[in-house]
C-alpha cells in the first residue's frame, strides 16, 4: 500500500526571510509581510503568523496593510529564492526520511514514505519528528499522510490539525468533508462549482462523473481520481547535480526477483567504481524502480560507516527485493548514493602481530535495515552523578570518546528504567535495611555495603538543590544482590521523602 506524506509550510516565505537574516532577524512577535506586484498594484503575497493575527491577508494592497498595522515590517518578495530554499529543504528530507521526495511549489514538500515509516518509529513518530525539527529551525510546518498525494495535500492544508494520519484505504471518508479547493483546482473552476452549490469534496464524489466532465472538462475528474487513488500521480523526485547515480534501462521490462538481483549487482559495481574515483563510501543507497505503469517504487538501505564493498552493498539491497512489487514490469533501475562520505584508509601489517578488532559494522547494517537504525544503539557514559542520567544511547558504530564510568563504586549491569518503590525495615539514618519487600516478595538482607551518598544536580532543577540519595549494595539470603537507595539523608525531610527504592540488580 502506497503512503504519501504532504508537508505544508504555511508561512514558508516569511520563515525563510527570518532564517536568512540570522541574528539580525526581527522578533517573532513583530508582524512581517512580503510585497509583490499584481499588475501595477503592490499587494501582500506572504504574511507571517503575527501579521495574520493583526488582520492582514494575502492579496491585500500594501498601502492598506501599512495603514492597518503601524510599524509593519515590509520586504520585497523573492519567489526564486523561496523555490531554491525549498529545493534545499527537500534535499534534506531526501537524505533523512525517504528516497522519493519532491518540492511542491510554492509552500510544500511531498514524500513517498511507502515502507519507510518503520525506520522512524511509525508514521506518527515520523510526522511529529518532521514538524518538531522544522519548528526548532524556525519553520512552521503541518504534515499529513494518506494513500495518495492528492489526499495528503488536501489534509495537510485543510484538515485543521497536524500531524494527521489517514488510515489505509480510507481516503474518500477522510477528504469528503474538505472544501473543493483542496483538490488543487483552478480558482475559476472552484468559483463555478460553488455557484452550482458544490462546497465539499464529498458532494462532487457523489455526483455522476459524465455530466461533470461534460460541463467542466477533464481536469475535475482527473483531480478527483488522483485524490481517491483511481489514477496515478507520479512524484518526480529531486536529484541534485552532484549526486552519484547509475542507471540501467531495459528494452523489455523485468519482474523476476532473480533478474532484479542480477542487475542490482551490476549497478552496485558501477556505483562503487564511481565512489572510488572520488574517494567516497556510501552511507545511504536508494534503488528506484520505474515501472511501465508510471509508478515508482523505492528501496533504501543505510550503513553505519562509509562503505563501497560490492558484495556487502549488493547483499543489503537484495535483502529488500521482496518489498518490490514489479507490477507489469520494471523498465528502469536507478541506484543512487544519496549520502556519501570520505573513507578513512587504515593499514594493517598482519593479523599475526596486530590485535585486530572485530568488524561488526556489517552485522549492524543488516540489523538496522531490517528493524530501523534507531533501534540499534550502544550505551555511552555521560558526566553525571545521577545514575539514570549517567548513560545515553548513541549510534552503534559511533567513535569512542574516551569517556568512562567511575569505578570507585560498582554499578549494577541492569539498571531499572524507573526506580521501584520497596517496603523496608531499617534503622535511620545510616543503617541498611534488615529486610525489604519488592514486587510482593519479602527478602532478608544478609550482607550490605554503604551508604554511598549522591547529591542532586541543583543546576538543572531547583528541587534538587538539597536533595540527596543514600545508595546501598545488599545481598539477600538467596545470594541475589541489589542496588537500593533511600531518598533523603534520614534526618531532614527537606532532603527527600525517606522512602526506599530499588534501582538496579547485580549479575
Amino acid at each position: 500500500m502506497t503512503r504519501v506524506v504532504s508537508l505544508f509550510l504555511p508561512t514558508w516565505s516569511t520563515d525563510r526571510v527570518r532564517r536568512t537574516a540570522g541574528d539580525a532577524a526581527p522578533p517573532a512577535e513583530a508582524p512581517l509581510v512580503l510585497i509583490g506586484h499584481d499588475g501595477r498594484r503592490r499587494v501582500v503575497v506572504a504574511a507571517d503568523a503575527a501579521a495574520q493575527s493583526a488582520g492582514l491577508r494575502v492579496g491585500m494592497p500594501a498601502t492598506r496593510a501599512q495603514v492597518l498595522v503601524p510599524g509593519l515590517l515590509v520586504q520585497d518578495a523573492a519567489p526564486t529564492a523561496d523555490a531554491e530554499a525549498l529545493d534545499r529543504l527537500a534535499l534534506w528530507v531526501l537524505q533523512r526520511y525517504a528516497p522519493i521526495v519532491a518540492a511542491c511549489l510554492p509552500d510544500g514538500i511531498v514524500i513517498d514514505t511507502t515502507g519507510a515509516d518503520h525506520l522512524h518509529g511509525g508514521e506518527h513518530a515520523m510526522l511529529s519528528g518532521m514538524v518538531d525539527r522544522l519548528a526548532g529551525s524556525g519553520i512552521v510546518a503541518r504534515a499529513a499522510v494518506a494513500d495518495t498525494w492528492g489526499a495528503a495535500h488536501a489534509l495537510a492544508r485543510y484538515a485543521g490539525r497536524s500531524p494527521l494520519i489517514s488510515p489505509p484505504r480510507a481516503v474518500e471518508a477522510a477528504i469528503a468533508p474538505l472544501p473543493i479547493k483542496a483538490l488543487r483546482l483552478p480558482p475559476a473552476l472552484v468559483h463555478n462549482l460553488r455557484t452550482l452549490g458544490f462546497d465539499r469534496i464529498g458532494d462532487l464524489v457523489a455526483q455522476p462523473r459524465a455530466p461533470l466532465t461534460l460541463r467542466f472538462g477533464p481536469e475535475l475528474g482527473r483531480r478527483i481520481d488522483q485524490a481517491l487513488g483511481l489514477a496515478p500521480e507520479l512524484i518526480d523526485p529531486i536529484r541534485p547535480d552532484d549526486l552519484i547515480e547509475v542507471r540501467r534501462s531495459f528494452p523489455e521490462p523485468i519482474g523476476a526477483a532473480e533478474t532484479i538481483a542480477r542487475y542490482i549487482g551490476k549497478l552496485v559495481v558501477q556505483l562503487c567504481a564511481a565512489l572510488e574515483e572520488r574517494g567516497l563510501g556510501a552511507r545511504r543507497l536508494d534503488l528506484l524502480c520505474h515501472r511501465v505503469d508510471n509508478i515508482m517504487q523505492a528501496v533504501r538501505v543505510g550503513t553505519a560507516l562509509p562503505v563501497r564493498d560490492v558484495k556487502r552493498l549488493t547483499r543489503l539491497l537484495c535483502d529488500k527485493i521482496e518489498t518490490i512489487e514489479p507490477g507489469f514490469g520494471i523498465e528502469i533501475l536507478t541506484l543512487t548514493a544519496t549520502i556519501a562520505e570520505p573513507i578513512d584508509g587504515k593499514q594493517t601489517i598482519t593479523s599475526l602481530i596486530d590485535d585486530t578488532v572485530p568488524d561488526v559494522s556489517d552485522l549492524v547494517d543488516t540489523l538496522a535495515n531490517r528493524v530501523g537504525g534507531s533501534r540499534i544503539y550502544r550505551a555511552a557514559p555521560v558526566a553525571s552523578d545521577v545514575p539514570e542520567r549517567s548513560v545515553c544511547r548513541v549510534p552503534a558504530m559511533s567513535p569512542e570518546t574516551g569517556a568512562t564510568w567511575s569505578g570507585d563504586w560498582p554499578r549494577p549491569p541492569r539498571l531499572l528504567d524507573r526506580p521501584e518503590l520497596i517496603e523496608t525495615v531499617a534503622l535511620l539514618p545510616d543503617h541498611p535495611p534488615v529486610s525489604f519487600t519488592w514486587r510482593g516478595v519479602r527478602r532478608r538482607v544478609k550482607r550490605a555495603d554503604g551508604p554511598e551518598r549522591l547529591f542532586g544536580e541543583w543546576w538543572k532543577r531547583d528541587a534538587e538543590l538539597v536533595a540527596v540519595r543514600d545508595y546501598f549494595r545488599i545481598e539477600d539470603d538467596a545470594g541475589e544482590r541489589y542496588w537500593i537507595y533511600r531518598a533523603g539523608d534520614g534526618e531532614d525531610a527537606a532532603t527527600g521523602s525517606h522512602r526506599w527504592f530499588l534501582h538496579g540488580v547485580f549479575g
